[in-house]
């Protein structure tokens, strides 16, 4: 999937507004039948059987300059909004379509008399609080370099954003797949089997599991069992691959146990974090996948992490803004 960089800085109270009417409160499609192409709104309700759904649109730009870039977007893309120097909302792009008039409902016309036609329905949206700074850091831009339009990143930049956050894809129209074009691609791939860092990686997580497991046996930190050293891993608090040096040296404070029953799996994919006073937090997306609801409901909900400490605070910290699943900022 590619990344797309939705700017919108809520700060102007247009934006704001609009961020309102149709992310906080979803749309109603049945409010809004009169003007829906029935394929459009069947589409919908296929994805959202709520009959409900995240709104956003683009403007043409003048002289359709915006076009070009919508023309690359498709359903399965993820995008992060982004404004006031911080990423603060992401999403799956779940579907496409043009519709002048409804938008003109949802939204009114800018100063240009245009309207934000080229619209798209958002799914899995979870809250952000990341610095753009730190995004042009990951992606080697240059310091000074603003979000001012729709940007669709390019793959790489899309592949390093999406493994570093752990952007998982969620519910999207399905798109065609060749065949053919998969196969060639995987016989024409020439690109290292194994990658030189793993080695060091995994001596690294030999120290770290050593330090951290004192016996044949360990508990783990997020759901408090104690288990047999097998089972437990030294899961990096904060993702390893966005640590500092002096972070990745830090072997007392970095990782914590946690267990392969489930545990290291639903803090790694952001269905769980620990609050600054140490107590598990639920992603309110967790919601949706049964088993991972039932997991969380049965070993971690109410818990407090002992592993908490202030001088771990802020690798959790970063969990919380980064890989959360969080709620929306309202």
């Amino acid at each position: 999937m590619r990344i797309v960089m939705q700017p919108a800085r809520r700060s102007e109270k247009d934006v704001d507004q609009h961020y309102q009417d149709t992310i906080v409160n979803p749309v109603v499609f049945d409010d809004h039948a009169d003007l829906f192409d029935a394929s459009t709104v069947a589409q919908l309700k296929e994805l959202f059987p709520d009959g409900q759904a995240r709104m956003w649109g683009i403007v043409p730009g003048k002289k359709n300059v915006n076009v070009s870039k919508i023309n690359k977007m498709r359903p399965g893309d993820w995008v992060f909004f982004s404004g006031d120097k911080r990423v603060y909302l992401g999403g799956t792009v779940a579907l496409m379509w043009r519709n002048k008039e409804l938008a003109k409902r949802l939204w009114g016309t800018d100063h240009n008399d245009s309207t934000w036609e080229y619209m798209y329905a958002l799914s899995g949206t979870r809250g952000f609080d990341i610095p753009v700074e730190e995004v042009r850091s990951l992606l080697g831009w240059n310091p000074n370099r603003n979000i001012m339009g729709i940007t669709v990143l390019s793959d790489g930049e899309s592949d390093t954003l999406q493994t570093l956050l752990t952007l998982d894809p969620a519910t999207a129209t399905p798109q065609p797949v060749d065949s053919a074009e998969e196969e060639a691609a995987v016989a024409a791939f020439d690109g290292e089997l194994e990658r030189t860092a793993q080695r060091a990686q995994r001596g690294e997580q030999a120290a770290l599991k050593k330090r951290l497991l004192k016996g044949s046996t360990g508990q783990c930190a997020l759901c408090g069992r104690t288990l047999p050293g097998t089972f437990l891993i030294a899961a990096h608090i904060k993702k390893r691959a966005m640590c500092s040096d002096d972070e990745k040296r830090d072997l007392a404070n970095i990782a914590m146990l946690a267990c392969t029953f489930g545990c290291d799996a639903v803090y790694e994919h952001g269905y769980v974090t620990v609050d600054a006073d140490g107590a598990i937090q639920v992603s309110p997306l967790a919601e949706g996948i049964l088993e991972v609801e039932a997991y969380i409901r049965e070993r971690l909900a109410g818990k407090t992490v002992s592993w908490w400490t202030p001088s771990r605070e802020p690798y959790y910290q970063w969990h919380r803004t980064h890989t959360f699943k969080a709620s929306l900022t309202p």
